[in-house]
């Protein structure tokens, strides 16, 4: 049976040469690079190559990137260092955030922070006009996502940041599924802030980093002995760090290689499904959107039934975020879209990614023909079983 590995959304497999890469390092570079002799003295020149490799991604400086424990760490570390320094203050969002975002947010606001949720429209865009009309005075911070986790939408966010710079706002952005996924830099998006996670660009788990402008200021979140250049306590993770570094150096590369072999094959996979599948529909903006996401809803389908039956068949895909997984309600995503309830339930994200060919686009739309079909046959609901 043929295997398919159709979410990269939710994490990646290793890159070879970067798993390489840390057995080496496990093995040969082991110092803590705070120590001082030989042995910390290479740790540390390991820790600021990394620190390089992810800044280039960016154009920024080595020294605004800190590494973290992931994406969550690094959106909690943007979003509550902010709001400690501020200590009071209005914050905004989007109500459809990854859950690192909108949590936290929900977080300050059951502790004396005023928090607005901003709506998006049916393709989980942002209207810059409802970003402008909800900023106030003592707004002190707005965290946006550049691409939607679920359904991949790409915002305007150059637009939103351009918006936050004017109103001298800080602007954060949660950069986790578009970073080396889409050419961006720091600078174009307007950002202050953007968070990045290595297990979504063939690095290892475990690992992230938080861009800082230099001249913002943040509140720790962790105390202790001041690694991170003291904004971020807590042993590095050097065997992570290092494999994110060079996962991003790989990621960045191959990236306009990547970009156009991941439309190449999504535009395939939704075509065929959409020409092929009477009552399917794809999610999102067809055009603003990540070149590896394709969120598509089969009606008259429970969506995790059909995941199922996929997985059953070796094809593995989503039916929302991971972060979300053993929940049974509504994607929230789809819920602030507004989708029809029948395509809401019955939404799957395929996500493509390293090692994926045509041939697996073209056994999965088999699969799921027949796997729809089936559970169609079995729905009162169906039209023509009406």
């Amino acid at each position: 049976m043929r295997k398919v590995y159709f979410d990269n959304a939710a994490t990646t497999p290793v890159y070879p040469e970067v798993a390489e890469f840390i057995k080496d390092y496990l093995i040969n570079h082991w110092g803590n690079p705070s120590s001082l002799h030989a042995f910390g003295r290479d740790a540390k020149q390991h820790l600021e190559k990394a620190h390089a490799q992810v800044a280039d991604t960016l154009d920024v400086q080595p020294e605004e990137i800190f590494f973290t424990s992931g994406g969550t760490e690094a959106d909690n570390m943007a979003i509550i260092g902010t709001a400690l320094r501020a200590q009071k203050g209005h914050i905004i969002t989007s109500a459809v955030e990854h859950p690192a975002v909108l949590s936290t947010c929900k977080y300050l606001a059951k502790n004396g922070f005023d928090l607005t949720i901003l709506p998006v429209d049916s393709y989980a865009m942002v209207n810059p006009d409802e970003l402008r009309k909800a900023l106030r005075p003592d707004t002190i911070l707005v965290s946006i996502m550049h691409a939607n986790n679920e359904v991949g939408t790409i915002n305007p966010i150059s637009e939103l940041g351009l918006i936050c710079k004017e109103a001298e706002v800080l602007f954060h952005v949660d950069a986790v599924q578009s970073w080396c996924k889409v050419p961006f830099t720091a600078e174009n998006l307007n950002a202050d802030m953007i968070s990045l996670s290595s297990h979504k660009i063939n690095g290892p788990k475990g690992v992230g980093a938080l861009y800082k402008k230099s001249s913002v200021k943040l509140n720790r979140i962790f105390h202790g002995g001041g690694q991170e250049k003291k904004a971020r306590s807590g042993t590095e993770n050097m065997p992570g760090i290092v494999g994110m570094g060079l996962a991003a150096e790989i990621s960045w590369r191959d990236l306009a290689k990547n970009m156009a072999k991941w439309q190449k094959l999504r535009d395939s996979l939704v075509s065929q499904v959409l020409e092929q599948i009477p009552y399917s529909r794809l999610n999102g903006h067809p055009l603003q959107r990540l070149p590896h996401n394709a969120n598509i809803s089969f009606n008259y389908v429970e969506g995790e039934a059909l995941l199922l039956y996929l997985d059953m068949q070796g094809v593995a895909c989503s039916s929302g975020s991971a972060c979300a997984s053993g929940s049974t309600s509504a994607s929230h995503v789809l819920v602030a879209m507004d989708i029809e309830p029948g395509f809401m339930t019955s939404a799957l994200r395929f996500s493509l990614g390293y090692g994926n060919s045509q041939e697996d686009v073209d056994y999965t739309v088999e699969i799921i023909k027949d796997r729809v079909q089936f559970l169609r046959n079995a729905s009162p609901l169906y039209p023509p079983n009406k």
